[in-house]
């Protein structure tokens, strides 16, 4: 039996990873498609788009006091470079699947934003911290992106997307503090699903927050 257990872990694990690996790959995507809108050459599209994609993790890492994780695994800086140099000769490809990256890019987010909340409560980070750090893995890269192109920074700007992302980073902390006998996989594909189903929601209804406008 123990040995089943491992094995569905591993799958597990490896199904995370993936996901993972998808949403860098996104992100490094959505990132260079803003370099093309500025007609920036291939190492400008490599720059927005790296930074797109790890640039919140990296913060993350060195607020939390480690290493960033694409030193210890390269796969990550590879795959953001590859993909955003990908970008400057298939941008128009891209574009065109503007819809799906969309719902990827949600999906992205929801899993950065609990990987986060989950790394920082591994390194001993309070609740609260755990949940800043989840919003930033997931948010601070597009931050990043939006000021080297001279953007309005989204995340400041109506949409509902930190907000989703603290959601599902809230969502994991109540499964890890009041379920602690649940199986951890499972609580985090269901926080995971609670942030990815917040930003769908705002997508699809087209849901954002009041905007401030002088009287």
């Amino acid at each position: 039996m123990s040995d089943v257990v491992q094995t569905i872990t591993e799958t597990a694990a490896q199904v995370i990873t993936a996901i993972d690996f998808v949403g860098i790959t996104v992100f490094a995507i959505t990132g260079a498609l803003v370099a093309a809108r500025k007609q920036m050459d291939p190492v400008g599209f490599m720059v927005v788009g790296t930074a797109t994609a790890i640039g919140g993790g990296t913060l993350r890492d060195l607020v939390l006091g480690v290493r960033p994780v694409w030193v210890d695994d390269p796969n990550y800086l590879i795959i953001s470079l590859v993909a955003s140099l990908a970008t400057f000769w298939a941008a128009k490809a891209f574009s065109r699947l503007s819809p799906l990256l969309v719902w990827l890019d949600a999906l992205g987010m929801a899993l950065f934003a609990v990987a986060g909340a989950q790394k920082a409560t591994a390194l001993g980070a309070p609740p609260i911290v755990a949940v800043v750090m989840g919003v930033m893995t997931a948010s601070f890269g597009g931050l990043m992106r939006d000021i080297f192109c001279g953007e309005q920074p989204l995340m400041f700007h109506r949409e509902i997307y930190a907000t989703a992302a603290a959601i599902g980073a809230l969502a994991w902390l109540g499964f890890h503090i009041f379920s602690p006998s649940w199986d951890p996989v499972a609580t985090t594909f269901l926080a995971v699903t609670v942030g990815f189903a917040v930003r769908g929601a705002a997508i699809i209804w087209g849901l954002h927050f009041p905007q401030y406008r002088p009287r």
